[in-house]
């Protein structure tokens, strides 16, 4: 069985690092509305967290490519 595994998207999902795409994938949701999502966070924390959260998952979150090699 092969397990669910959260990656940065690379392609048609990705816009800064890919972040919220990945998010998206695992999920299976919009990669919009985790965007939409996303960008309340950070407006409601004062752009600090939300950004300092999206910086630690662009470093910590890998790759669909390092994750699946070949794809």
């Amino acid at each position: 069985m092969d397990k669910k595994r959260l990656y940065r998207t690379e392609g048609q999902f990705k816009m800064v690092c890919g972040v919220c795409g990945g998010i998206a994938e695992y999920f299976d949701i919009d990669p919009t509305l985790v965007r939409l999502g996303w960008a309340a966070l950070s407006l409601f924390s004062a752009l600090f967290g939300g950004l300092i959260l999206y910086i630690i998952a662009a470093v910590v979150i890998p790759t669909k490519s390092s994750v699946y090699p070949g794809c």
